[in-house]
């Protein structure tokens, strides 16, 4: 597997432990962690594998670093790369808007001549809405820390087997 970029924004923590879970689970020799509140599009640019996450705020809305990332991303050269996403939400509190960041993210890199990797099943989730919903499926990992934290490690360790072997 070539080397792995990982991008998280992070308010309260828990977007930062996931990316080290998936880090972990990567190998940390094979995946490199980014703080989007201090990366740049050259960070982006080094690796043909990314990985993308954020958590949703409010109701529907990008974490705060991960919105200011935006223009860095959108300045980046996705072209050919590989990109995989995961999002933190809640599902109980926010189930009409539920992950809708990472929907944000996906519905920005669509059409930037990469491959968006690592989908996953609806099921195991409640909840009305979602904008990381597309064609019955979440477009990356989803990861509830407020109702299902018991489930974060299990789905985290088979979606990095997932994508995994689409990596290389």
């Amino acid at each position: 597997m070539q080397n792995v970029g990982i991008f998280y924004g992070s308010s309260t923590g828990n977007t930062e432990s996931a990316a080290k879970l998936i880090q972990k689970e990567l190998g940390e020799d094979k995946a490199v962690i980014f703080d989007v509140s201090e990366a740049k599009s050259s960070d982006v640019e080094q690796f043909n594998n990314l990985i993308f996450g954020t958590s949703t705020w409010g109701t529907g809305d990008l974490q705060d670093d991960f919105e200011c990332f935006l223009a860095e991303l959108l300045n980046s050269n996705l072209a050919g790369k590989k990109i995989a996403l995961f999002g933190l939400g809640d599902q109980c509190s926010y189930s009409d808007s539920f992950v809708d960041g990472l929907g944000e993210i996906y519905e920005l890199l669509e059409d930037k001549n990469s491959e968006l990797i690592g989908k996953t099943s609806i099921e195991g989730y409640e909840y009305d809405a979602s904008k990381a919903e597309k064609e019955g499926q979440f477009v990356g990992l989803i990861i509830d820390e407020d109702n299902q934290s018991e489930l974060t490690s299990k789905r985290i360790k088979s979606w990095v087997e997932q994508i995994g072997s689409q990596f290389n």
